[in-house]
């Protein structure tokens, strides 16, 4: 629920004012409809249908125990929910579908990391690139937590290879004994070949073998990497997927 905030009227009570934050979330649920919607055209009735199944389920209950009015209103805010999480779905799915193959998806997908997780705004790794031309250019992004370190590829297959590979002994030989997974974005054969809506899900799955304060002095050692400078603009992401977030822990 949106917090209210409080102001002063002229003759010093204080009075609840909407505030600029409801504006803002109801715009970005706008947003996520939108893109939702350009995903699936039927998301509004399947929202509908989703919150008046769980109503008249609740309705049936209630009616059970002689109270079928009371049962549908209990059930409302359990369809409401219902429904958002499939808008939520719908439109991840989406949001996925759109950095596909593009320039800057292994830092996008990074974005979905939650508490626990260092991340790097830009890659920290870089390999054919000109300028501002990262078409066809190799990267490599980093994430240190629990499980380890997490080093993300994309770009053409076998210079994003090699370059996951020399990523990879680099920080072998700064954070030694520590794990280090690969995993390179798109599509074929390959155990760590996964689509970018699959990454964050396989991060989630690997063992947690660090403490939280060896996350901290993994990342903060690995800071002190020499790093190859993107052919972008420091801080900004290259297709503006992102919205340039601190590493998180």
């Amino acid at each position: 629920m949106a917090r209210l905030l409080k102001r002063r009227t002229d003759d010093g009570s204080a009075s609840a004012k909407p505030p600029k934050e409801k504006k803002q979330r109801f715009a970005q649920l706008r947003q996520v409809f939108t893109l939702a919607h350009r995903a699936d055209r039927l998301i509004g009735w399947k929202m509908a249908g989703a919150i008046l199944g769980i109503v008249l389920v609740g309705v049936l209950i209630g009616a059970a125990f002689g109270h079928p009015v009371y049962g549908g209103f209990l059930a409302l805010p359990l369809g409401a929910l219902a429904a958002m999480f499939l808008l939520s779905r719908v439109a991840e799915k989406a949001a996925y579908g759109a950095i596909e193959g593009r320039p800057g998806a292994g830092g996008a997908v990074l974005q979905g990391l939650r508490r626990g997780w260092a991340y790097e705004q830009e890659p920290v790794a870089v390999d054919g690139g000109r300028g501002a031309n990262l078409e066809h250019a190799s990267m490599v992004y980093r994430a240190v937590g629990r499980p380890g370190v997490v080093l993300i590829g994309e770009g053409p297959t076998g210079r994003t290879n090699k370059l996951l590979a020399a990523e990879r002994k680099r920080v072998g030989r700064l954070v030694p004994n520590v794990p280090v997974t690969t995993y390179r974005l798109g599509t074929g054969e390959g155990e760590n070949v996964v689509a970018a809506r699959e990454v964050i899900g396989r991060m989630k799955k690997l063992k947690k073998q660090l403490t939280n304060h060896e996350v901290t002095a993994v990342n903060r050692r690995l800071h002190a990497l020499a790093r190859v400078a993107p052919p972008v603009p420091k801080g900004m992401d290259p297709q503006r997927m992102r919205s340039g977030g601190r590493p998180r822990m």
